[in-house]
This record gives C-alpha cells, sequence and structure tokens, in this order.
C-alpha cells in the first residue's frame, strides 16, 4: 500500500466518522492498549474494563502530535473547523496540520451543519503565521480564498502517518470502527500518547 493510497483511507474514514457515529456498529472508544499482536488490540477503558477486538487486515494508524501556531507556515495544507464571530470572520476552532500526501484532498469550504453554523476549510496557507496574541492566516482553496483567526488557544496538532508497531501496551490511543457479522473490527486507530 502506498504511502498516498493509506492516506487516503485515512481520509476517508475521517469523512465517514460522523456517519459512523450515528450508527448503532460503530465503534469509537478510547483507553490504553493492554494487548496487541497481528490481528487483535485488547484496550483498557477508564472503567478499567478491558475490551477485546479484531484489527482490520488494512488498518490505518495516525498519529496527532501537538503543534503550535509557529509550526503553521506558508504553503502546508490544513483544515480547520471554524465559527463565525460578531466581527464577521471566521474563528478557528482547530486547526490541523496535514502531511504533503494528503494536499489536495477534501480541498474547499464548506458548511458542517450543525447548531454552531461551523464551517470546515481544507487549504493552502498562503500568508505568514506569527505566532503570539490571535494571527489571522490567509488560505486558498480551488474556486476561492478566504481568512481565519487563530485565536490563543485553539488546538494545533499535525495529523501524521503512524507505522502499526508504535502501537504497543500502554499506548493511549482512540480506536474506530464497525460491529460487523463477524463482530467487532477496528479499522483506524490514531495515537494519542506513548506508553508512559
Amino acid at each position: 500500500m502506498t504511502t498516498k493510497s493509506m492516506f487516503l483511507g485515512a481520509l476517508l474514514a475521517f469523512n465517514l466518522t460522523p456517519a459512523l457515529a450515528q450508527s448503532s456498529n460503530a465503534i469509537n472508544i478510547s483507553g490504553t492498549v493492554s494487548r496487541v499482536d497481528d490481528t487483535s488490540v485488547a484496550i483498557t477503558i477508564d472503567s478499567g474494563a478491558v475490551e477485546s477486538y479484531a484489527l482490520a487486515p488494512k488498518l490505518v494508524v495516525l498519529q496527532n502530535k501537538s503543534a503550535s501556531l509557529a509550526d503553521i507556515k506558508p504553503n502546508d495544507f490544513v483544515a480547520s473547523a471554524a465559527v463565525p464571530h460578531e466581527d464577521g470572520k471566521l474563528h478557528s476552532t482547530e486547526l490541523r496540520i496535514f502531511p504533503e500526501a494528503l494536499r489536495g484532498l477534501g480541498e474547499g469550504q464548506r458548511p458542517m451543519n450543525d447548531a454552531r453554523g461551523q464551517t470546515m476549510t481544507n487549504a493552502t496557507v498562503t500568508g505568514a503565521v506569527i505566532a503570539g496574541g490571535s494571527n489571522t492566516i490567509k488560505v486558498k482553496f480551488a474556486g476561492g480564498e478566504s481568512e481565519l483567526v487563530l485565536d490563543p488557544g485553539v488546538p494545533v496538532t499535525r495529523i501524521d502517518a503512524a507505522d502499526k508497531s508504535m502501537v504497543t501496551n500502554g499506548v493511549q490511543i482512540r480506536a474506530q470502527g464497525v460491529r460487523g457479522a463477524d463482530g467487532p473490527v477496528i479499522t483506524r486507530i490514531t495515537i494519542l500518547k506513548g506508553a508512559d
């Protein structure tokens, strides 16, 4: 599997998450890996219960890394949820820096159809970003341009592909998948924190 196709799968998984969340068959669980092998994972959840799941043959493993405003550079491809404020501008509620392999995927600006009137913008940064205070970044996407205001404290993360070997005992993860006829299967694991 190429890096591009792996990231395409990851992007599809991101886009399918809301639909899956509405399904009673969806799995969306966070916890700590207590056992893992080539075909299954056991996850200890907050209550202390351990739940076991099969791993999909084409498991996608991602890693969210904390980043900052200073990490956003011109020409980065980013995704940002944002809400309109009284000043008439879109203020980011979170921003993710995508790897080069995701450039152009999901590009554009569209409503998220929620009560807050959020938009999702996937675009290329065209303006310089200076950390400190509120920062306005200019972004360009097919068919348009926009500005996003990143106020202090807005979460910024970088998404990277990760190797399945990084999913080890003690690692904190978010696991997503589906309960099918053959039992529950995890299709995506996002590493949230390494083992202590």
